[in-house]
């Protein structure tokens, strides 16, 4: 890698970042009527003050430490950047989940070169649990203290536990895809938001499959589960840093299996 990619000082400044948000977030969350404005004119996509709050403050603190990098994030406009250096922002990734009063969402923190994340960071702060990978290491910090994880050694299909976020999961193409694999597993459990990539990269877990994403959404867990040991490809076995339809899986010998059962409905 070229040394003026080393990361180093890229890790320093993610936490930064995770950090800065946590402290924007927390004094919102599970206080009494909290408001959420909807963006989508069907559905419900919902966005807080504590989402602006976060995203506000982790830009600032890049236009100050890295002004000269990209940015990309969930509720403001993309920012080019001269650097090479493109960090992607997802300040509450789960605000269904926030709303709900539930610590399953998470702060996402990404940076790659181009397309590809080189690290990234999935924090929990109210319940103080932090996820990160970059270089091939993967750690996590929290009640337990700072250990290394790697994930789930390679098991048969049948001995698998799967996650997604929504029941629905996307199309009813993509629910027949998700299903198809989920009639294989030995659990599926839903509403796990990043959580449930955090939960793969810590050796807990077989599988994630989900659908409709966006980069903001996947990039941090692309290279946390990948530094962890696991494999992140779209539907069809490509990349999935843009997002869409994400296959996340703790070895390739599961990835396979799973693959062999969604590729007909991927996109």
């Amino acid at each position: 890698m070229d040394a003026s990619f080393d990361l180093s000082d890229d890790l320093i400044l993610a936490h930064r970042l995770a950090d800065a948000a946590g402290r924007a977030i927390l004094p919102h969350f599970r206080t009494p009527d909290l408001f959420a404005d909807n963006k989508e004119a069907s559905g419900f996509d919902p966005v807080t003050v504590a989402d602006r709050a976060a995203e506000d403050a982790m830009r600032a603190l890049l236009a100050e430490a890295r002004p000269d990098d990209g940015i990309r994030g969930e509720e403001y406009d993309c920012v080019a950047g001269r650097s090479g250096r493109h960090w992607v922002l997802d300040p509450i990734d789960g605000t269904r989940g926030f709303l709900s009063g539930t610590p399953t969402w998470g702060v996402l923190v990404a940076m790659n070169r181009g397309d590809a994340p080189v690290l990234g960071v999935i924090d929990q702060p109210y319940i103080g649990e932090r996820f990160w990978g970059a270089e091939g290491q993967a750690l996590c910090r929290g009640p337990h203290g700072e250990r290394a994880i790697r994930t789930r050694a390679p098991r048969p299909l049948g001995e698998a536990i799967l996650f997604t976020t929504f029941p629905e999961v996307g199309s009813e193409r993509d629910r027949a895809g998700f299903e198809a694999v989920a009639r294989g597993v030995r659990l599926v459990r839903y509403g796990m938001d990043c959580y449930a990539y955090a939960l793969l990269a810590a050796g807990q877990i077989d599988l994630v499959i989900e659908a409709g994403l966006a980069a903001y959404d996947v990039q941090a867990p692309i290279a946390v589960i990948e530094a962890a040991g696991g494999i992140v490809t779209d539907w069809r076995g490509g990349p999935a840093h843009q997002g869409g339809q994400v296959l996340a899986a703790a070895n390739s010998d599961i990835h396979a299996a799973a693959l062999a059962r969604l590729s007909s409905f991927a996109d």
